[in-house]
């Protein structure tokens, strides 16, 4: 077995990893490059092999230089940041790890796209996020449960005992204002009790049950825009959790959309599309569904932009502030996440669901 043959078989492996990776020679003479590298390039692979890879960046000299050290021991891993050329596209800014490998005259080199990184930085914060909320939420549901259901029970005890109205309108107050904690705290617990009923889902059939239950709230000065690619297949996940992720988000819209319903020109799209080799949670997808909400509201306010997912978080008063924490859950549930793009008249709610 030749030497070319030796090093794509032994480095097979990468062309499963999301980031892009090639193995070069101390010269920069390229030996291997997995799938994300070819894709990110524009470029075949064999057209790759035998190139110097240093040409591939704006500054050609700090690889010459990295791989130099690398030759040299100097380092056991080096890290710096770069432009990366591609064919009929602007410069890639990537993130660079320069290691050696057992093979004295052989480097890896790792590149992690800038925007990617901090898009991966991003989803880690919020699937901790969603993970402090839920043991949050439970705990503190909890705490909560035990004494309302005593004040609750005290309450009624005092009002079988009282004879006059008045007073007994004040312990009605207490049963009525137990009686709303506990139907908050429920609502808290609901996405933890209930379980994951996964089934095929057409997704614009989720579309066409939420858009039915919007206009029939507000059936005047709102347009519900479809735009659908119906060529999206139908994939396994839990029909009601999606459209009641879907509805959360078009009913948060739709009250901020407020002042423009009353003036008739408020605009509601729902649109869907194919995302191809796409990656999130850490995870590289051949196919995704994307599926946009779309409104020409206010926007979010940035007051609270950091923090629209968190529990108990809302920008409406009187709102509870649980409808886009359920919706996240949901959407995590699947394996997928909730992205926000807000701008004064134009908000952007995309749903990222991996596709078979």
């Amino acid at each position: 077995m030749n030497r070319p043959e030796f090093v794509s078989e032994y480095f097979a492996s990468f062309d499963l990893l999301a980031t892009l990776v090639a193995v070069v020679h101390v010269d920069a003479r390229v030996l291997f490059s997995n799938a994300a590298l070819e894709d990110a390039l524009g470029t075949s692979r064999r057209m790759l092999l035998g190139s110097s890879f240093a040409e591939l960046f704006t500054e050609p000299a700090s690889l010459q230089s990295a791989l130099e050290g690398a030759s040299e021991n100097a380092f056991a891993a080096l890290r710096y940041d770069a432009w990366l050329k591609r064919a009929a596209h602007e410069p890639m800014p990537v993130h660079v790890i320069v290691t050696r490998t057992e093979q004295s005259e052989d480097i890896i080199i790792e590149m992690v796209p800038l925007e990617q990184q901090a898009r991966q930085d991003r989803e880690e914060r919020l699937a901790e996020q969603a993970q402090t909320n839920k043991e949050l939420i439970r705990n503190l549901a909890h705490e909560i449960k035990n004494p309302l259901g005593g004040i609750r029970g005290a309450a009624q005890l005092l009002e079988m005992e009282m004879e006059s109205p008045e007073l007994i309108e004040y312990t009605q107050v207490i049963i009525h204002e137990a009686d709303r904690l506990q139907s908050l705290v429920d609502r808290l617990l609901a996405p933890h009790r209930r379980p994951h009923l996964v089934g095929d889902v057409n997704i614009h059939e989720v579309c066409e049950r939420v858009r039915s239950l919007i206009l029939a709230e507000f059936p005047r000065g709102l347009r519900v825009v479809r735009d659908y690619d119906t060529s999206i297949p139908e994939f396994r996940g839990d029909r009601e959790q999606l459209i009641q992720t879907v509805l959360n988000i078009a009913h948060n819209a739709c009250q901020a959309l407020a002042e423009r319903i009353a003036a008739g020109d408020a605009n509601l799209t729902f649109r869907t599309r194919v995302t191809r080799q796409v990656t999130f949670g850490k995870q590289r997808y051949r196919l995704a569904l994307e599926l946009h909400v779309i409104d020409n509201g206010p926007g979010v306010p940035d007051s609270i932009r950091d923090r629209i997912f968190y529990p108990l978080v809302s920008g409406r008063e009187g709102g509870s502030g649980l409808g886009l924490t359920l919706a996240q859950t949901f959407v995590q549930q699947h394996h997928g996440l909730i992205e926000v793009d807000s701008v004064p008249g134009r908000t952007d709610f995309k749903i990222l669901i991996p596709l078979p």
